[in-house]
């Protein structure tokens, strides 16, 4: 397993690489921002667990594995695109409601909401090659063991979880601000714009 340099480098740069304004962190956001806290935590899971898949991938050394099944990796992609395409939609044409929360998301809608987050990611070989870039610098790949790689993938998962949490209560914070009617459909409105900007985002890469 990594040293305790080792784990501040790799946690510092993930921890910079998952803040930075991507597809994902935007959908977060803008869902937040028009629906409140509600689904959160499903979408951010399926955001998260797709980026454990890729750092497990990296990790495993199956890079080329991963693009001998391109064609299955396009295919996710560009559903991911296409439901964020979707909530774009639905957002743009949402009835404005100002409440101060939103109630309790449907079982259905969490599976939804977390597979949603998992094509987002897998949908984004660039995080794969994040990890294939950063690992080999700290761990030698071919002596990690399963054990190692289970560490990895908990420190990645507590590093996304943090800044995610972030992401989520600062837009839920802002949504507060917003009580008039008028106010919510320019949200709405905006965060539509948002979804599909990450759609296009996806399907562009």
């Amino acid at each position: 397993m990594m040293d305790l340099a080792s784990v501040i480098v790799f946690v510092g740069a993930l921890a910079v690489a998952a803040a930075s304004p991507g597809p994902g962190i935007a959908a977060i956001v803008a869902r937040v921002l028009a629906q409140g806290t509600a689904g959160a935590f499903a979408f951010t899971a399926g955001v998260a667990i797709g980026d454990v898949v890729w750092l497990s991938v990296a990790v495993l050394g199956l890079a080329a594995v991963a693009q001998a099944y391109a064609p299955v990796l396009i295919a996710i992609k560009y559903a991911g695109a296409a439901y964020l395409l979707y909530l774009a939609y639905k957002l743009w044409t949402a009835p404005v409601a100002v409440a101060d929360a939103a109630p309790p998301a449907e079982r259905s809608d969490q599976v939804r909401l977390f597979l949603a987050g998992l094509s987002v990611t897998m949908g984004n070989p660039k995080v794969m090659v994040f990890y294939l870039a950063l690992l080999p610098n700290l761990i030698d790949l071919g002596r990690l063991s399963l054990l190692g790689l289970a560490e990895l993938a908990c420190l990645t998962l507590l590093v996304l979880a943090g800044v995610f949490s972030a992401y989520i209560a600062l837009a839920a914070r802002t949504r507060t601000l917003f009580r008039s009617a008028r106010a919510m459909r320019i949200v709405n409105r905006g965060t539509g714009l948002v979804m599909a900007s990450a759609a296009a985002a996806i399907a562009a890469r």
